[in-house]
């Protein structure tokens, strides 16, 4: 992430602050002083921090020094480490907004182990293909959630509820430190779900009133969502075990395994981290994962091509890894299907396969329209943002680009071996998209030296894209076996180029061949999901989060009948009532018994504007999956 701003200077160089700890600041500074919070949080953010005895310090103004003085972890877990030089300490604004400038902890890295209401994960649980599994012991047969639960869940959805109602711009430190209180509230509780949304909202929070590189508004509407979702549904008494989710994920012992590489992918976050992933398949058909993510910008993501990580007692190349694969001994694995890399794994490289062959062939054995569909379908209710975020594979023929994006069609199975596989009949068009467009990574280049030769045909490796229709994000390609109009990559590549580090090169193409070569696709059909009068509901979706119930009332006022006319035609009669009763519950105001305006509720707006967000979700989810399998019109 890099932005030019200040605050993004100087606030990536404080330590994180525990939820709690950061709250309690809050909660203790005068009233009177909430008003200049905002201010002093911002101009706190552009002054340079200084280093001190392993911690960080930073000049709030004439005798107003505030020092932080992490523990063991990293992070400010103690009110106790935390300091001000002037008179009014701990109880100052300078402490306060020191607090409240540093990131949001982790409390699974950082934290210390909070109640014992919601358990690890049930031993075992990472037998599954990659998916997460284990259930919180507090509901484990469906019990209903405990008084201390459900005061938790009611703080969430009050604070959540404010949120939305005052948008983006009002969401201040106040309200942000309600939801951080709600948080750590949470976190006793042992409703690790709920938590870690109310500390993602704060993040997208502060993200987006910083206009922070890299932020979309759809992100923070996702996780409010999840947030007004899981805490609406516990303080209801809802016994769902989902809801309450898994506190910690630990590493279980696996035994002896084998693995061989996919690909590597490069990673660079939002939130500060970079590095690479590389992806693997066990010989059981597991895809697991064996990461070097830490701290850093995107030149960490760059040089980590070719970074050299520790498994136990042995140095693993990502590069040879991706390529070739492991026989490990004493294996601890995840359950979202990381390999740990503790000092008891033994690990003996081995040679690597082609895709072509063992268990890598299965990744390519079905076609994308029953993968994409599967993918869609099996929510994870532990991880509900985890649709698409399993790797897929496919034989495409390049067609044509359109901006950044390749445009393709899937390759039908071969009717004959001699013969050179068509696309499929009627199949619709598949753009692949970049997965990083970040200029320090070679996704943008590789896929436009794979567009100049309409008629290739490559294997592809990557991830749908769950919010566009027919979009995948390729990480990796290779030749299709058999094909002629393929790609001859190095022999040292065993078959395979990794988009975001390999440079593909023009020697890397096969000759150009008339013959051969299609007539390029220069357009293609609109995009099922973004052509569709479902954007005026997500219009209205994001202004309720970026402006508040106020600017939602406003544009309600102001557009009448134009919102629901257009999505009654198009069919779209649910999503026209739900975004009518929004528009309608915004801009209501009871009276109280001597006939003056009384304050809107915020639960009914609240409960309005989930019931649009979550009919939206569902809407555009069959919209992808639906252009999967109908040909596009273009």
């Amino acid at each position: 992430m890099t932005d030019s701003t200040p605050a993004a200077t100087h606030t990536d160089r404080l330590p994180p602050v525990l939820a709690g700890v950061a709250a309690a600041a809050v909660a203790a500074l005068p009233p009177r002083l909430h008003r200049r919070l905002d201010a002093t949080v911002e101009r706190v953010a552009g002054v340079p921090v200084g280093r001190v005895d392993g911690g960080a310090s930073v000049d709030c103004g004439a005798e107003a020094l505030v020092t932080l003085a992490p523990g063991p972890t990293g992070a400010v877990t103690d009110g106790d480490q935390a300091r001000c030089s002037c008179l009014l300490a701990p109880r100052c604004l300078h402490r306060t907004a020191v607090l409240l400038a540093c990131p949001v902890a982790d409390p699974a890295i950082h934290g210390a182990p909070a109640a014992s209401t919601a358990a690890s994960p049930t031993p075992g649980a990472s037998g599954g293909r990659g998916r997460r599994s284990g259930k919180s012991a507090a509901t484990a047969g469906g019990t209903a959630p405990t008084k201390a639960q459900l005061a938790a869940a009611g703080a969430l959805w009050r604070a959540a509820a404010a949120v939305l109602a005052a948008g983006v711009p009002a969401a201040g430190a106040v309200l942000q430190a309600e939801l951080l209180r709600a948080a750590h509230s949470a976190r006793l509780a042992g409703l690790p779900r709920a938590e870690s949304a109310a500390l993602r909202a704060v993040r997208g929070l502060r993200a987006d009133r910083a206009r922070q590189a890299g932020h979309r508004l759809a992100e923070l509407v996702e996780v409010l969502h999840e947030l007004l979702y899981v805490a609406g549904r516990l303080s209801a008494a809802d016994s769902d075990p989902a809801l309450v989710g898994v506190l910690r994920r630990p590493y279980q012992p696996d035994g002896a395994l084998e693995v061989h590489g996919i690909c590597r992918e490069p990673v660079i976050s939002a939130t500060g981290y970079a590095g690479v992933v590389t992806h693997l398949v066990a010989a059981d058909g597991r895809r697991l994962s064996f990461g070097d993510v830490k701290p850093g910008g995107p030149e960490r993501a760059r040089d980590c091509a070719r970074a050299v990580t520790e498994m136990g007692a042995v140095a693993v190349s990502h590069a040879v890894l991706a390529r070739g694969g492991l026989r490990i001994s004493g294996t601890t694995v995840s359950p979202d299907g990381r390999l740990g890399a503790g000092k008891g794994v033994r690990a003996t490289p081995i040679t690597g396969s082609g895709w072509a062959g063992g268990t890598l062939a299965e990744l390519f054995a079905r076609p994308l329209a029953e993968v994409v569909t599967a993918q869609l379908a099996a929510d994870d209710p532990q991880e509900p943002g985890r649709a698409g975020a399993a790797l897929v594979g496919g034989d495409l023929m390049v067609v044509g680009a359109v901006g950044d994006q390749v445009l393709a069609r899937e390759l039908a199975p071969a009717a004959d071996a001699a013969a050179e596989r068509v696309p499929v009949p009627d199949g619709p068009v598949i753009r692949l998209a970049p997965a990083d467009s970040h200029p320090m990574l070679s996704h943008v280049a590789n896929l436009r030296r794979l567009a100049s030769w309409p008629g290739l045909r490559i294997r592809v490796v990557g991830r749908l894209d769950p919010d566009r229709a027919g979009t995948l994000r390729p990480l990796a390609v290779g030749p299709v076996p058999g094909a002629a109009a393929t790609l001859r990559l190095p022999a040292d590549w065993h078959g395979r180029a990794d988009l975001g580090y390999d440079e593909i090169q023009g020697g890397h193409l096969p000759p150009r061949d008339p013959g051969a070569m299609v007539e390029p696709m220069l357009a293609v059909g609109a995009d099922a999901v973004a052509g569709s009068p479902l954007w005026r509901v997500r219009r209205l979706v994001e202004l309720a989060v970026s402006g508040g119930r106020r600017a939602v009332a406003e544009a309600a006022r102001g557009d009448g009948a134009g919102l629901a006319g257009p999505l009654r035609r198009a069919g779209f009669a649910t999503a026209a009532a739900v975004a009518t009763a929004l528009a309608d519950e915004s801009d209501r105001r009871g009276r109280d018994a001597f006939g003056r305006l009384a304050d809107p509720d915020p639960d009914r707006y609240a409960w309005a504007w989930l019931a649009v967000t979550a009919h939206l979700a569902a809407a555009e989810r069959e919209l992808v999956r639906s252009s999967w399998t109908t040909p596009s019109v273009g």
